[in-house]
């Protein structure tokens, strides 16, 4: 059984840093592009980045404006996200996605992802 869990999210002020980490397990996620989303309350779903599978960095300019950093480390089967200069309106559940075809293009769109995690609550205080 395939299962993706976020982990790192939490309380923090603005301009504070948090590190994002997804552990895949029940396949072996390196021949996939891997994303992350996030959604606000009353919002839609939306993309943040993401990094194929091998290792090409891909990354919402209108979401992340330089502050955030996707990482992956194969071998551990894991993806990372590294969010700085946070600010109040990057507050929202923060979910870590895999496409399902290896070595399919990166997508931007959250139903090009077949692998979901829960989920992981960012709070950004003023």
């Amino acid at each position: 059984q395939v299962q993706l869990v976020e982990s790192g999210g939490g309380l923090v002020q603005a301009g504070g840093s948090l590190r994002l980490s997804c552990a895949a397990s029940g396949r072996t996620f390196s021949s996939h592009a891997m994303g992350w989303f996030r959604q606000a309350p009353g919002k839609e779903r939306e993309f943040v980045g993401g990094i194929d599978w091998i290792g090409v960095r891909t990354y919402s300019l209108e979401v992340v404006k330089g502050r955030f950093t996707i990482s992956r480390d194969n071998a551990k089967n894991m993806v990372y996200l590294q969010m700085n200069s946070l600010k109040p309106e990057d507050t929202a559940v923060y979910y870590c996605a895999a496409m399902g075809t290896a070595r399919a293009t990166l997508g931007r769109r959250s139903d090009e992802y077949e692998y979901w995690g829960q989920g992981t609550q960012v709070t950004v205080s003023p």
